[in-house]
């Protein structure tokens, strides 16, 4: 129980930097003389641990002081090698030589266990880069200014304070404080154009900000849409709600879906394999949308 603790109380001062026997005591439920014969105990295993008197004084580590990788549980040098790796693979940020390094001090074979790939089948590197761009915006606490285009077909120039990225439905989002809206929004990056790094920094400390995982959009509507069996892979893939099928296979669900270019923008997405049953607004719309598509084909 007591290596238990003094493991517990080094990490924590190397956590904090400085501390006092009061805080400690608190923290771990014991008094302030057993801090005190534990700092004797951890100073005896040869770490510099000391205490200074008076004002701004307190409990620290040698600054010079680097824990011993025997410190460390197999299982969790394990999880360190692969979450670096995956990182690795979403940006430059943790480079392979950091990797490299960990794996010799660690006596451990670095093992490949995720591929990410930015690019689409048409190698288009922009994507990527601007993955990178808005990433190494968060690390240095940059605003960053570029145009957007919004689903109400509204092209605008923002300039925000880029907080965290997001993947979420097959799609990477950034979660921002926009300074035109005064408020945090959500950017899809595929509808980021001419992105740049102001040399602008920002003091907001946005670390322990809880993101808001759901869109919120004005108008909503509930629809009730058949699908032929031939587009089942996707209706499974990509609804969650109640799905019930008839003799014939063709699957028969409801959605609810922002009443916008959303809703015909999927719907249409599955070509002659979706039919909106209701309501019947929506189905005289869809109409009247393929309706002018054809006419675009009228030779």
């Amino acid at each position: 129980m007591k290596n238990h603790r003094l493991f517990r109380i080094l990490y924590y001062i190397l956590e904090k930097g400085k501390v006092t026997a009061n805080e400690l005591a608190d923290k771990f439920e014991v008094s302030v003389r057993t801090i005190y014969r534990d700092m004797d105990s951890i100073s005896s295993a040869g770490i510099p641990i000391y205490a200074t008197q008076g004002k701004g004084g307190g409990i620290e580590i040698a600054d010079e002081f680097v824990l011993s990788k025997s410190l460390l549980t197999e299982n969790e040098k394990e999880q360190i090698m692969a979450a670096l790796h995956g990182l690795e693979n979403t940006s430059k940020l943790y480079e392979s030589e950091l990797i490299t390094k960990l794996s010799a001090l660690f006596k451990m074979r670095n093992t490949n266990w995720i591929e990410i790939d930015f690019t689409n089948w048409q190698n288009n590197k922009i994507y990527e880069k601007i993955f990178n761009d808005i990433k190494s915006a968060i690390i240095s606490k940059n605003i960053i200014s570029f145009s957007y285009f919004s689903s109400n077909e509204e092209e605008t120039n923002r300039s925000v304070k880029p907080v965290r990225l997001l993947f979420k439905g097959q799609d990477w989002y950034l979660y921002a404080f926009c300074l035109l809206r005064e408020d945090f929004r959500y950017f899809k990056l595929s509808r980021i154009k001419q992105l740049e790094i102001l040399s602008i920094n920002f003091e907001d400390d946005f670390d322990n900000i809880t993101l808001k995982k759901e869109m919120q959009y004005e108008t909503t509507v509930r629809i009730k849409v058949k699908f032929d069996r031939k587009v089942a892979f996707r209706v499974y893939d990509e609804l969650s709600g109640d799905i019930t099928e008839d003799e014939e296979g063709n699957l028969y669900t409801e959605i609810e879906i922002p009443k916008d270019y959303n809703l015909y923008n999927y719907i249409l997405s599955f070509g002659d394999g979706a039919e909106v049953l209701e309501p019947k607004e929506i189905r005289i719309q869809i109409k009247d949308m393929i309706n002018k598509i054809a006419q675009k084909y009228i030779t």
